[in-house]
C-alpha cells in the first residue's frame, strides 16, 4: 500500500460499524498514524472497541455524537487530517417509513461533516457511499446520491480540501445481509427470498478496506470511485449455503430493485474505465482528473449487477466460510 498515513489524524464517522472497526484495524496494524478518532453515537460499541483494541489505547480517541449535531463534529474535526465518511441511515424499508429521519442523517449530516472538514482545514474527505445511488428507486438511494453530489461540490469552496467519493456494492456477510439472514433461518423449514431471479454485487469487507485506502491515496478531489467487482444470484447464494431447504417467494419490497447498478448510463458518458476500477467524472476537476489518468471515457452503457461476472456456488460457499470463520 503507496499511502502515507504516518502521524496522520484519521477521524471515522460511523467508526463502530463494521467497516469503521475493520477499517481501524488496518490503520493501526500497517500504517502508524498519530491518532485514529472514532466518532460514533453508540456508546456500548465504542466500549467494545476500546476493549478490542486495548493496545492502540494510546493512538485512539473515541467521540460520542451524531453526524446531525454540527457542533460536536465541529470539535471532533479539530486537527484532522483525513476524514472517512461512514455513518448513515442504511436499511431500505426503514427509509420508506421514516424518510424525514433518513434525510436528517444521510444529507444534512453529510453537510455537517462537509462543513467540519472546511472549518479545520482538513486535507481530504472521503465519503462512503452504496449502489443504490445510482439511479435510485428508493429513499435510501435518493439520500445518498444527494451525499455524492454534495460531497463533490464541496470541492468548489473549500480549495484546500479534497472531497471524494467511493462507490460500491452489498458487503457480502455484512450485519442485515443475505447471508446472515439465510443462516439465521436454517433452523426453520423454510429460507426465505424475494424473487429468485435478482442479483447483486459483492464485495468483502477486506476488498472495500483495501480499495478505500487506494482511493484514499489517489484521490485529487472531486471523484466518484467505483470498484470493479463480481455480482452473484441471491438464489446462487441459497443453494451454496441451505441446497436442501425448501425456499418461500416474499416478493419484491418496496424501494428494492431486481438488479442494482453502480454506473447509470447517463452517468458512463462522465466515466473513466481502468483495469480494476472506474471513476465517475463531473464538472469539478474534470480536465485535471481526466489529464492525469490519460484514458478515455466509457461509452453510453450502464454497469449493472445483471451484465456482470458472477461467483459460482463454490466461490459463494469458499467466501462465506472465510467470513464464518473470522466472527469465530
Amino acid at each position: 500500500m503507496k499511502i502515507n498515513l504516518k502521524n496522520k489524524t484519521i477521524l471515522i464517522t460511523g467508526g463502530t460499524g463494521s467497516f469503521g472497526q475493520k477499517f481501524t484495524e488496518a490503520v493501526l496494524n500497517n500504517f502508524k498514524p498519530k491518532k485514529v478518532i472514532i466518532f460514533s453515537r453508540d456508546e456500548f460499541k465504542q466500549y467494545n472497541m476500546q476493549l478490542k483494541f486495548h493496545k492502540y489505547k494510546k493512538k485512539l480517541r473515541f467521540f460520542l455524537g451524531d453526524i446531525r449535531d454540527a457542533n460536536r463534529l465541529d470539535l471532533a474535526f479539530e486537527g484532522v487530517d483525513i476524514a472517512i465518511h461512514a455513518a448513515a441511515l442504511k436499511q431500505v424499508p426503514a427509509s420508506e417509513y421514516n424518510p424525514f429521519e433518513f434525510i436528517k442523517t444521510n444529507i444534512l449530516g453529510t453537510q455537517n461533516v462537509i462543513d467540519a472538514a472546511h472549518k479545520n482545514k482538513v486535507s481530504k474527505v472521503l465519503t462512503l457511499s452504496t449502489d443504490k445511488a445510482s439511479s435510485p428507486i428508493n429513499l435510501y438511494g435518493a439520500t445518498k446520491l444527494t451525499a455524492d453530489k454534495i460531497t463533490i461540490s464541496a470541492n468548489n469552496f473549500s480549495p484546500r480540501t479534497k472531497y471524494s467519493v467511493v462507490r460500491y456494492g452489498n458487503v457480502f456477510g455484512s450485519r442485515g445481509s443475505l447471508v446472515p439472514t439465510i443462516l439465521s433461518q436454517l433452523k426453520d423449514d423454510f429460507v426465505t427470498i424475494t424473487e429468485k431471479k435478482m442479483t447483486r454485487f459483492s464485495i468483502t469487507l477486506e476488498q472495500s478496506i483495501t480499495f478505500v485506502l487506494n482511493c484514499l491515496d489517489r484521490m485529487l478531489g472531486g471523484e466518484i470511485f467505483v470498484p470493479k467487482i463480481p455480482s452473484y444470484r441471491v438464489i446462487d447464494v441459497i443453494k451454496a449455503l441451505a441446497p436442501n431447504k425448501k425456499i418461500k417467494i416474499l416478493g419484491i419490497r418496496p424501494g428494492e430493485k431486481l438488479h442494482e447498478e453502480m454506473i447509470s448510463h447517463s452517468e458512463s458518458l462522465n466515466t473513466i474505465e481502468l483495469e480494476d476500477f472506474f471513476i465517475i467524472i463531473n464538472n469539478i476537476k474534470s480536465d485535471i482528473i481526466a489529464k492525469q489518468y490519460k484514458k478515455k471515457f466509457m461509452r453510453y452503457s450502464s454497469y449493472n449487477s445483471f451484465e456482470n461476472i458472477y461467483l459460482t456456488i463454490k466461490e459463494i460457499k469458499e467466501i462465506s466460510s472465510k467470513i464464518l470463520l473470522n466472527q469465530n
